[in-house]
């Protein structure tokens, strides 16, 4: 009888370890990625070309609006998370470490302590990628930009993928790479060349990851200025579509090819036509059952809450509420729609926690 009360007080004692081993096995992370359509400040850069976003530039760009634009891309996120604010944010267009500050610090999300990466890349305008995190969640393991320059091409000045190696609660790692590839600007044919390079500079960079750990798991999120049909996503990049049976570790697949254009699904409208320029591309092993993070459901998903549309008087049916229209300013949120993806975690089969 003693040696049973003994053993019941050790369990007893035990037990908020326990539950506490438990809770960081288990845990939910919310990824998102969002183009805040030029999140600049109102000081002007003399080594880039920010003039416009001035208050004596073409778009009169001044605190008022500025501080404006803060606290709608606050609420936005806060938006996303639904009373869990998300864990990760990409961002892109991006001016500098000044906007992140002034977006973790002087809008709504200072209640949950941001902290941001962001490195300046050579951009022309100036603008770049960056993470948002919150430091209670994750840690930071490791980060670093990645050049870009085209070897047809190289006095191009060109936005740097950012990655990221992040611990989860679980103690597993995250392999986070935030893009934003050459525009459409100057026509589709003109430009393919560079996002084709994009890709293949990207792949490089996951293969170096798959060859020493082939089961990694890698999310990459940005703007990628092409569709999950184009070459430089299918061909350059090899991102399949989710509803192919994988084939080895090694393969990427893309979520958003989930989004029909057939049925005007997408996060940018350009005239009547819905399409997803913004990608979530995961690998193999966050959509393999036994894996210790796991895409849930398999899926990402366009956030669209009716606060980030309005009517489309000369096309039909809703588009983006966008902060500006050419030079005139609508006061909207972006250009673009953000999207999201759940990670998730439970114990490992082979777990004490894992139920019999």
């Amino acid at each position: 009888m003693k040696k049973l009360l003994l053993y019941a007080s050790i369990v007893v004692a035990l037990c908020p370890c326990l539950h506490a081993q438990e809770d960081s096995l288990s845990f939910s992370m919310l990824v998102c990625f969002y183009n805040t359509e030029n999140l600049f400040d109102p000081e002007n850069d003399s080594l880039t070309m920010d003039e416009a976003f001035t208050p004596d530039g073409l778009n009169h760009w001044g605190y008022k609006r500025y501080f404006h634009k803060i606290n709608a891309l606050a609420k936005v996120i806060l938006a996303m998370g639904e009373g869990n604010p998300p864990t990760l944010i990409g961002l892109a267009e991006i001016e500098n470490a000044r906007v992140l500050q002034h977006l973790c610090t002087r809008s709504p999300l200072k209640k949950y302590a941001y902290r941001y990466v962001h490195h300046d890349s050579p951009d022309r305008r100036g603008i770049d990628v960056a993470l948002l995190y919150r430091p209670d969640k994750i840690t930071i393991l490791q980060e670093f930009s990645i050049p870009v320059i085209f070897p047809f091409d190289p006095s191009s000045r060109n936005r740097d993928i950012l990655y990221t190696a992040i611990q989860c609660p679980s103690g597993d790692t995250l392999h986070l790479f935030v893009n934003h590839w050459t525009s459409r600007y100057g026509g589709v044919g003109a430009t393919i060349a560079k996002r084709n390079y994009y890709a293949s500079r990207l792949r490089q960079q996951v293969d170096s990851i798959f060859f020493t750990q082939p089961d990694a798991a890698i999310c990459i999120v940005g703007d990628f200025n092409d569709y999950p049909s184009d070459p430089s996503l299918r061909d350059s990049l090899r991102a399949l579509n989710p509803q192919k049976t994988p084939k080895e570790k090694k393969e990427l697949f893309n979520l958003m090819d989930n989004f029909s254009p057939w049925k005007n699904e997408g996060t940018h409208k350009q005239g009547a036509f819905w399409g997803c320029l913004d990608q979530c591309i995961v690998s193999t092993s966050l959509l393999t059952p036994r894996h210790p993070l796991q895409i849930e459901n398999g899926q990402a998903e366009i956030f669209r809450a009716p606060f980030l549309l309005e009517d489309d008087e000369k096309y039909g049916g809703k588009k983006v509420y966008r902060t500006f229209l050419g030079p005139r300013y609508i006061g909207g949120y972006s250009d673009h729609l953000p999207i999201r993806v759940k990670i998730v975690a439970t114990p490992p089969q082979n777990s004490f926690f894992a139920p019999e």
